[in-house]
């Protein structure tokens, strides 16, 4: 359950070079909207609510853990554990729960040896997969397995990160800031990102291989200071086949019940090239759980909006996703027929991971829009926010501070819609892995040269040049469609009667100017590209000059209203977060941040389409698929079809249980009391992606493979007897081998 994410390019925090530092002009209208709300120092009698509840929805009532139960380290709740669990965590149970869990790029992982290896999930690792298969190999598709240490491939550019260090650093942060008169969102973010700087210094003067992220929590209620050591040398152990990794495709994404073999094991080395042995790891339960068991997640959330008012959630239900949706959906249905007719060209190109991104997020916004139209989902978050609201109007000195903060926000919504459609032709128009080539690197070479004609530093040009000399080469038959349906979502958005647009277009259509662009331009070889931007893209004759020259200037514009927004934004939700602390304090979790976090659930199945799920799913299931649905997306290779007799059909593959999950995720491990491993979570099933926005267990669940499941792939169908041993046993099982560097 890895989600794309949608950000663009890092050129974008310096767009204020492009167009200008004071405000657009459109920008400066709106704040002119805002300054129209009501003044709040003679507020009247009887105020007109901020909060609606939807109609017929009254006797909707708010549950405690709405918000969820993404408990950070620093503030878990070990009297809500004890009272819920029957057993009381101490300070030596976090410090290995913490200390065992990983970080890797997108994805979380573990510890689940003293010689570092490390367990994740098969599509955290795809990429991984994908980059060490040499020539005339598919492990994609075929898996690997390492038998001994020195068959163990490192993996280019691929690290690990473990927290060994948490700081309570927000008296700190607010002294820094109060000493600037400037406090507003960018400058905020300026002064956060260089005290993160020099503790990182500070960090790597003890070990050169840490670094510390400030990260704000309860949108700046509180601030952590969270230090990592990164471990570099990672090397390929095993994965599955593709068809075991993503057994079910597409379809089963995001449903249960699953039979999916998704995991895959590295190790880490230290710097002598040997197996790492880290500090803490997680042991494996051979026998597994059973349903009701507690059940713990510790892992790396990406990012949730539980703390998000009802009127941000609403303009998140009627502009954010929907223009998302269509810019994802719209891709997908380019790539899928393309790497169905070429799919040994598309896994050159890396095709099928950016495929299965796309259409993996396409599936969780619309169960997330599915969510957000819910009015009961609404009416739930509506009477928290109504009771947030009455609390702080109920005490006088947060009433003068913040009663009127819950409207501002909403006023602002309205602003944004203004733009809303416009910023929505733009999205990832800049975002490297699906992005068109000829227009992103078009935008990569428009920012260069205008800000190396503005003189700007030599380390940031260096920067902005490696970025866009990383963007892949992929074939025309992908590229012109991404052309024609940006243009086609520019001029749809700006009306085709637009200036720009008319100088755009002239008398030609999308499909005239795409088919130019990659018949004529350099910009589609990556090698002349380079020879290009060196010279200078924009004295260049290339045809992509005069099409950017025209799109960028209203490109960085809507993206500068934007950043403006979001810096309004995130001021008004820094107050209504203090005002929230005020009145509950750390009772509740605060959003997910891609930071570490622990949540508590049981293994519990749940009803659904008129039966009951079960807890647990097995291999009789996985092959019930495989013999009745006759379609590739529930294939097995070879060895699985004529799998050996000791293959214990009846064993558990995979499970459910109420963890509160979201992108991030997986690849974490799900660990029973004693912080053994029982399952290694993927996946939520549809049920739970309205849990973006409000948490909820009657039938949203998080899916796990069981660790039974794994050692019995791993033993009968694998024969991988070293990992086996390893993992049951805690030996290094190799004898008479060597670490390959």
């Amino acid at each position: 359950m890895r989600r794309f994410f949608f950000s663009g390019i890092a050129l974008l925090l310096a767009a204020t070079l492009i167009v200008g530092c004071s405000p657009s002009r459109e920008t400066a209208t709106v704040a002119t909207v805002t300054e129209e709300a009501p003044s709040t120092e003679t507020p009247p009698p009887e105020p007109e609510p901020v909060t609606v509840i939807p109609t017929g929805f009254d006797t909707v009532k708010a549950q405690r853990f709405d918000r969820g139960k993404m408990w950070t380290f620093e503030s878990a709740p070990v009297d809500y554990f004890e009272n819920e669990y029957d057993f009381r965590p101490d300070e030596a149970w976090f410090r290995k729960a913490r200390l065992g869990a990983l970080r890797i790029p997108g994805c979380s992982a573990s510890f689940v040896s003293a010689h570092g290896l490390v367990m994740t999930n098969h599509h955290c690792g795809r990429e991984s997969v994908s980059q060490v298969s040499k020539e005339g190999e598919g492990l994609l598709d075929d898996g690997f397995y390492a038998s001994s240490l020195s068959d163990e491939r490192k993996v280019p550019d691929f690290y690990v990160e473990q927290l060994v260090e948490i700081e309570d650093v927000t008296e700190k942060v607010n002294r820094r800031l109060q000493a600037d008169n400037d406090t507003r969102g960018r400058n905020r973010d300026q002064q956060i990102q260089q005290m993160q700087e020099e503790m990182t210094q500070a960090a790597k003067r003890r070990n050169e291989d840490l670094s510390v992220e400030i990260v704000s929590l309860y949108s700046g209620a509180r601030y952590s200071a969270y230090t990592y050591e990164r471990f570099e040398d990672v090397r390929l152990v095993m994965a599955p086949e593709l068809s075991l990794g993503f057994f079910g495709g597409a379809p089963d994404n995001f449903t249960y019940p699953r039979y999916t073999l998704d995991v895959t094991f590295f190790r880490v080395y230290n710097d002598n090239g040997e197996p790492l042995t880290p500090k803490q790891h997680f042991s494996w339960d051979v026998d597994g759980s059973n349903e009701g068991d507690p059940v713990f997640v510790v892992g790396n959330p990406g990012s949730t909006s539980r703390l998000s008012t009802v009127s941000q959630l609403k303009f998140t239900r009627d502009h954010s996703l929907p223009g998302q949706l269509d810019v994802l959906a719209t891709r997908a249905k380019i790539l899928e027929p393309y790497i169905e007719a070429n799919p040994e060209k598309a896994d050159e190109y890396g095709l099928r991971n950016t495929y299965f991104s796309i259409d993996n997020s396409v599936k969780n916004y619309r169960g997330q829009l599915r969510g957000l139209r819910d009015p009961y989902l609404i009416a739930r978050r509506a009477k928290a926010e109504k009771a947030l609201q009455d609390s702080i109007m109920a005490v006088d000195s947060l009433q003068t501070k913040y009663g009127d903060v819950l409207e501002e926000i909403e006023q602002l919504q309205r602003s944004k819609r203004v733009a809303a459609e416009k910023n929505n032709a733009f999205a990832a128009f800049s975002a490297t892995s699906i992005g068109s080539r000829i227009l992103t690197r078009a935008v990569y070479g428009y920012f260069y040269d205008t800000l190396k004609r503005r003189g700007a530093a030599a380390d940031r040009l260096e920067g902005i040049r490696e970025d866009a000399l990383e963007i892949q080469d992929w074939p025309v038959e992908v590229e012109q469609p991404f052309i024609e349906a940006r243009l086609r979502e520019i001029r749809s958005a700006f009306g085709a009667n637009d200036p720009t647009v008319r100088k755009i277009m002239a008398d030609r259509t999308p499909e005239d100017i795409a088919e130019s662009l990659v018949q004529n331009s350099a910009l589609m070889d990556s090698a002349k590209y380079v020879q290009i931007l060196d010279k200078s893209f924009l004295s260049s004759d290339d045809p992509a000059v005069e099409l950017i020259d025209a799109i960028a200037p209203l490109f960085f514009t809507i993206n500068q209203q934007m950043s403006d927004f979001n810096a309004s934004e995130e001021t008004l939700n820094g107050r209504l977060a203090r005002a929230r602390f005020a009145v509950v304090g750390r009772d509740i979790p605060p959003d997910a941040t891609f930071t570490l976090r622990i949540a508590d659930g049981r293994v519990a199945s749940y009803e659904y389409n008129g039966t009951r799920a079960h807890a647990y799913t097995n291999f009789y299931g996985l092959y019930d698929h495989y013999y009745s649905y006759g379609d590739r997306n529930w294939s097995l290779p070879e060895r699985w079809v004529n799998r050996p007799e000791d293959l214990d059909l009846e064993t558990p593959l995979n499970l459910v249980s109420t963890n509160d999950i979201t992108g991030g995720n997986s690849g974490s491990p799900l660990l029973n009391k004693d912080l053994e491993v029982v399952g290694l979570v993927f996946d939520s099933n549809i049920e739970a992606l309205p849990n973006e926005f409000l948490y909820t267990t009657e039938k949203a669940r998080a899916i796990s493979v069981d660790a039974r499941g794994i050692l019995e792939a791993l033993r009968d169908i694998y024969e991988a007897d070293r990992i086996v041993t390893e993992l049951v046993e805690g030996r290094l099982d190799t004898p008479n081998s060597q670490a390959a560097n």
